[in-house]
């Protein structure tokens, strides 16, 4: 079948290759020695890790739009459209009419529209004051950044704003678990669905207030991105009003990257025909940034403070298990959350997402939020993870029900899209801004030196 591939290197179309050479040609605009030793990483899986950590370092000196347009251009340079023997660019392909143009589906729900906003949480609706309370009880226990408690005050104190009838956001990834679309819906709005067509009765079982218009062939809804990416944005051209394009997309393995690159060619062409298109993404709380100096002060308190059992299993391990989050008193300081069992190939997906944010901030409005831990399908269906996150409250890191996380994240969404902000003078500050990371930044410990313990309580009965 016609769809993004990888390009061929060596015969083979292997996304190793591929990563390590994007992650190269983005460290080449501010590290040339860094950008050569990412190069010449002859085992990609396992060292993929300390690349992306210095894809990070190397920006803080102010090279960070720098590099992020150049893992940009290679992502776009090499990516490849491959139909039959023909092979083309990402944007190539766009710019073709597609052969098999989609028509609409409009799926209108019954419900009544909410007024305020809520958050499930442990059983309850949370709402006014004890929504506030739940807020301030994350910040002090560093499960959130005071800016994202300040956020979704600002957006529960005007329930207007959740009425996103002047929009239309674009949800790639409607089935996704992380994803916007039933708090969108819960609050009437029109929403523009994409999905594979396997994933439709996922969906279609949620609750609307709203409007749901989805493409569809033979009146089956559902798109891949993968091979129908070319009819995908005929048919996005033709959608009225302005165009929040959102990227809640996953795939596993090697299909990430895949599925990235072709929403990223998505919109920078969406962008070409529509000057009003807005981008919204959401970072992974388990990568690599630059933190404040606020956070980097309590998790170095929580160090000082820890358990003499703790400085007794530190010793034992010779020092490879709970060393700090933040060894060395530098401003920022980089908390590298890089879980090795995501892989190399979800490390690029995501940094796809913030680099395209960190460039198109200078002339779109962009959405782009650190999400915190979460108990979705795609964690929970690796073992290792899965107990991690069943022993993280040790470390001081909570970890979400899905339910909260994603409306959590659409009221982040609600006020960047109603309040966009000048852009800082850092992009690390603009990804710190409002970050629900779950305690990952301000943890005691350097958390891939605390998930082995983590792992081994959660396994327990």
């Amino acid at each position: 079948m016609p769809g993004v591939a990888y390009p061929l290197t060596d015969n083979r179309r292997s996304s190793a290759a591929f990563g390590r050479h994007v992650v190269a040609e983005a460290l080449r605009a501010a590290d040339p020695a860094a950008a050569d030793a990412a190069a010449r990483e002859t085992d990609w899986r396992k060292g993929y890790l300390r690349h992306f950590r210095a894809s990070v370092e190397a920006g803080l000196d102010g090279s960070d739009r720098a590099i992020a347009a150049a893992g940009l251009a290679a992502v776009h340079d090499r990516m490849r459209f491959v139909n039959g023997a023909a092979e083309t660019s990402l944007d190539e392909a766009l710019a073709a009419e597609p052969d098999r143009p989609f028509s609409t589906i409009d799926i209108v729900g019954d419900e009544v529209a909410e007024k305020e906003l809520t958050l499930p949480y442990r059983g309850s609706l949370l709402s006014g004051d004890s929504l506030r309370k739940q807020l301030d009880v994350w910040v002090a226990g560093g499960v959130i950044e005071p800016s994202c408690a300040e956020m979704v005050r600002e957006v529960a104190d005007h329930p207007s704003w959740l009425d996103l009838a002047d929009q239309r956001l674009v949800v790639l990834g409607a089935g996704a678990e992380m994803g916007p679309l039933p708090a969108v819906l819960g609050w009437g709005a029109t929403v523009v669905g994409l999905d594979l067509p396997q994933s439709w009765s996922r969906v279609r079982a949620r609750k609307s207030a709203g409007r749901l218009i989805a493409p569809a062939r033979n009146d089956v809804p559902g798109a891949d991105l993968l091979t129908d990416l070319p009819a995908i944005a005929a048919w996005l051209r033709g959608i009225e009003g302005r165009l929040i394009l959102g990227n809640y997309v996953y795939a596993p393995g090697a299909a990430y990257p895949l599925l990235s690159a072709a929403v990223d060619a998505l919109g920078v062409h969406l962008g070409r025909h529509r000057d009003d298109l807005a981008l919204a993404f959401l970072a992974t709380p388990t990568d690599v940034f630059a933190v404040p100096d606020e956070a980097v002060t309590q998790a170095r308190a929580r160090y000082d403070a820890r358990s003499r059992r703790s400085r007794l299993t530190a010793a034992a391990s010779a020092g490879r298990l709970l060393r700090p989050n933040f060894p060395y008193a530098v401003s920022p300081a980089i908390n590298d959350s890089l879980v090795p069992q995501q892989g190399p190939n979800y490390a690029l997906a995501k940094h796809i997402q913030r680099w395209r944010a960190t460039v198109a901030r200078a002339s779109t409005t962009v959405s782009l939020t650190v999400a915190p831990p979460t108990r979705t399908r795609s964690v929970t269906s690796n073992r290792l993870l899965a107990a991690a996150y069943a022993g993280a409250h040790l470390f001081d890191v909570e970890v979400f029900e899905p339910e909260t996380a994603n409306k959590l994240m659409a009221a982040l969404l609600v006020h960047q899209i109603r309040n966009p902000r000048p852009a800082m003078e850092r992009v690390w500050q603009e990804e710190a801004f409002g970050a629900a990371h779950g305690g990952l930044w301000r943890t005691a410990y350097s958390p891939r030196t605390a998930l082995p313990l983590a792992a081994v309580r959660g396994l327990l009965p």
